[in-house]
């Protein structure tokens, strides 16, 4: 049956594990007919990036993963004209390194930017899965079994069943951060997200009077239409976290029973926003 390649974004540390053991397992080791040799460096198959969001003191760092999404109508199949690139029964698109004459078409049809050119042996590489190693029996691709925080998990696509039913997929074109997510990508994929990064609205509130932060004030952000979006209420400190926003303009209320109101208008998520230090007096 065909299998699944998991990737939850809200367990990945940043610890790389999985982008070493992919170098580990592939640079200077031929594993034809499944792939060549990686390159030292230019290539990562399982590529994890940094994503600092926010203004200082409110930033969030997400660790990101690009990787092949084994697409089960794969734009870079189609555009071959060696047909050096095929589909497993198991799912792994994989790019024949005896069929490859570096053509290079697969690099430009594929909406991820998953594939790479390896110049020294001119052909075409990326991501399979260690298909090498499902073959000898092995349950994962080195790059799963190095994840630490189970961040990383691969499979059967039934027994994941649950977890696909909350995930997301990459959008075509999604090949570097903040990319969208959604409907733009091919009929089907084999890599499914948990928790990628949207925007977000944070701040502090204080009492200038009091020169104190202020527990407990409701913050309610809302749409252009003045429709209420998502609350939080600040924390001890007066800060205030709106996670998992969209791109748009929004409103952003304040209210604290014995204190004025206060709206701040026009807060653009084109990238997360700290509006900073609020003010509320009585």
């Amino acid at each position: 049956m065909a299998k699944v390649m998991i990737i939850d974004i809200t367990k990945c540390n940043g610890c790389y594990n999985c982008q070493i053991a992919c170098k580990d397992e592939h640079v200077g080791n031929d594993w034809t007919p499944i792939a060549k040799p990686q390159p030292d460096t230019g290539q990562f198959w399982m590529r994890t990036e940094d994503i600092v969001r926010g203004q200082v003191p409110k930033v969030k760092v997400a660790y990101m993963h690009h990787v092949c999404q084994h697409c089960d109508d794969a734009p870079c199949i189609a555009a071959c004209k060696s047909h050096a690139v095929y589909k497993r029964e198991d799912g792994a698109v994989i790019i024949d390194p005896g069929k490859c004459t570096g053509q290079r078409n697969c690099l430009a049809a594929c909406p991820y930017g998953a594939i790479y050119y390896n110049e020294d042996l001119q052909l075409a590489q990326k991501c399979t899965w260690c298909a090498h190693l499902l073959d000898e029996g092995w349950k994962e691709p080195r790059c799963v079994d190095a994840c630490p925080t189970g961040a990383l998990k691969f499979g059967e696509e039934a027994d994941f069943a649950d977890l696909i039913a909350g995930a997301e997929v990459l959008s075509a074109g999604a090949g570097d951060a903040g990319a969208a997510v959604g409907a733009a990508a091919p009929p089907k994929v084999r890599t499914y997200y948990i928790g990628i990064p949207k925007r977000f609205i944070a701040g502090s509130v204080y009492d200038p009077a009091q020169d104190r932060c202020l527990e407990g004030v409701t913050v309610t952000v809302a749409d252009e239409a003045g429709a209420p979006v998502a609350s939080r209420v600040t924390d001890s400190f007066g800060d205030f976290w709106v996670d998992g926003l969209p791109v748009g303009t929004f409103s952003v209320a304040f209210e604290k029973a014995g204190y004025r109101s206060k709206s701040l208008d026009g807060v653009d998520t084109t990238i997360d926003i700290n509006v900073g230090d609020i003010e509320l007096s009585r």
